[in-house]
């Protein structure tokens, strides 16, 4: 759920590399600019699904299930980029991509593996994942437009012990989270990188109003990319000196950074200590 092109006066967009039959052209895309996100999440991700108490998790903007292979799988990002812009795969079809790639997963498959749905508008990119083994089903469906959620999704959220987030931070609101918690069935925890440029508070406020207490370390912040042009990164730099945070030595230094929120059933929270957690200035 991301775009092509640039954004109005920001954020550039990659809508093109989003919705292909398979992921080579997110990849190719994406490797200039070192996107790296999904690798900075991986270990936060798994920790997450450890603590879960069971239940699915549904990874928020997943487009080809990039975080689920991985969460569930012995593989980096940067193995997938070289995989997937490899010339000795560039001339497959995506249906022969498919086939080699199941048996790639398949053979990386951990142990403690934990099921994974995903919720996306890329309706192509969510058949490729679904194919290759890497999410159990996927939903095309946008909650940003106000339609509830579909009664296929509504029963998927009764088992959903976690939610993910590393690509659309700058695109949800309130409104997806409200929707998919009103159906929740167990005890849900949220964790998501959202970049520096946005306020996470009004999410977080949302989050708590079903019961989840948000945290998060603002000292520490992860990569996720090289800015496109100088354009982009004036308005990184901007938007973040806006929510009342530094961009030096982070956005200064030419990549979009994130914040690492974690959003706990408020029990929970009080029994781990996180509240000796600061929130961030985003929050």
């Amino acid at each position: 759920m991301s775009g092509s092109g640039s954004g109005a006066g920001g954020k550039a967009r990659f809508e093109d590399i989003y919705d292909q039959p398979d992921p080579r052209a997110y990849f190719r895309r994406l490797a200039p600019l070192e996107y790296e996100i999904p690798q900075q999440a991986q270990g936060a991700f798994r920790r997450a699904a450890a603590q879960r108490g069971g239940g699915t998790v549904l990874d928020l903007c997943c487009s080809y299930g990039i975080n689920a292979a991985l969460l569930n799988h012995d593989v980096t990002l940067a193995e997938l980029y070289a995989r997937y812009t490899d010339p000795a795969v560039g001339g497959l079809t995506s249906a022969e991509l498919a086939v080699q790639d199941k048996e790639f997963y398949a053979a990386r498959r951990r142990s403690d593996t934990a099921p994974v749905i995903g919720l996306d508008v890329a309706g192509h990119a969510l058949r490729y994942a679904r194919e290759v083994g890497l999410l159990d089903d996927s939903f095309a469906e946008n909650l940003e437009e106000g339609a509830p959620p579909s009664p296929r999704l509504r029963a998927a959220m009764s088992d959903v012990g976690l939610i993910t987030l590393t690509g659309g931070g700058s695109y949800l609101t309130r409104r997806t989270f409200a929707a998919l918690l009103e159906w929740a069935g167990r005890p849900v925890r949220v964790s998501a990188f959202v970049l520096r440029t946005v306020s996470y508070r009004p999410i977080a406020e949302c989050l708590a109003a079903y019961g989840l207490r948000t945290v998060a370390d603002p000292s520490r912040t992860y990569p996720q990319r090289l800015f496109t042009d100088a354009g982009e990164q004036r308005f990184a730099v901007e938007a973040v000196r806006a929510l009342g945070a530094d961009p030096a030595g982070r956005e200064s230094e030419g990549r979009f950074h994130t914040v690492l929120y974690e959003s706990v059933p408020t029990d929970t929270a009080q029994e781990a200590g996180a509240g000796s957690l600061q929130a961030g200035p985003a929050l």
